[in-house]
């Protein structure tokens, strides 16, 4: 029995909202609509996430003193740093309670639609929801999967530039407190466009699904942090 087995109830849940909605507009706008309120309802854990990464921005300053304080001793900078997120009542794992609470429902949508079921018979301007790009025939279907990539293609860079800004802060935070740069933050900003790979491996139904999930993130991002306050160089895969 395979590992997804256990989503099967949630799955079929999904399936029924899905279906009803497509009795009343077409299957992929269901698709769409489907997500868009599975993403309003996690929006309230993606606020409380950006307060939790603003009050680690603020505190920045103070945890680069603790570091030089306490370099070469671990015991007490965790302690330390433990005392100072308990008195500011911040917590340094805020920012990935979103994406911990929306891998559920990324499994759900990709056993959706990755599994032979009636939503994959319909259609996108004449494309089956079940194909994949490589059996996509005639230019209308090839057409109708390069407009979905450049759609995700587009919400990647979009991520993959607010990422490098990121980055380019907190380099600059480091820089200012003494510290190295933590490794591997530089490939950070290129995983945006990891969306774009997994499209081409999926059915064109969750090709729909992470186009919309990825555009709500980017525009959800833009919103909580309008007011300039620094964001994290890590970027929102969904």
């Amino acid at each position: 029995m395979s590992v997804f087995a256990v989503l099967d109830p949630a799955v079929g849940l999904a399936h029924d909202v899905v279906a009803a909605l497509a009795h009343v507009v077409p299957t992929a706008l269901a698709i769409v609509l489907f997500t868009v309120c599975v993403r309003l309802a996690l929006h309230p854990l993606a606020r409380a996430a950006a307060r939790g990464e603003k009050s680690r921005a603020r505190l920045a300053p103070r945890i680069a003193e603790l570091n030089r304080k306490h370099k070469g001793r671990p015991e007490k900078l965790q302690a330390a740093l433990a005392e100072l997120y308990r008195e500011e009542k911040a917590s340094p794992f805020a920012g990935c309670l979103p994406m911990l609470v929306q891998i559920p429902f990324f499994s759900v949508m990709y056993r959706l639609f990755t599994t032979p079921n009636d939503l994959l018979g319909h259609t996108l301007f004449g494309a089956p929801l079940g194909l994949h790009v490589g059996s996509a025939q005639g230019a209308g279907q090839g057409a109708v999967f390069a407009v979905l990539y450049a759609g995700l293609a587009a919400v990647a860079y979009v991520g993959f530039r607010r990422a490098r800004r990121a980055q380019a802060a907190q380099a600059a935070q480091a820089a200012a407190g003494g510290t190295a740069p933590q490794p591997g933050l530089a490939v950070l900003p290129y995983l945006s466009f990891g969306t774009v790979l997994f499209a081409a491996l999926v059915p064109l139904a969750a090709g729909v699904y992470l186009l919309t999930t990825t555009a709500w993130s980017a525009a959800e991002r833009a919103w909580l942090y309008r007011d300039g306050a620094p964001e994290p160089a890590g970027v929102a895969l969904v």
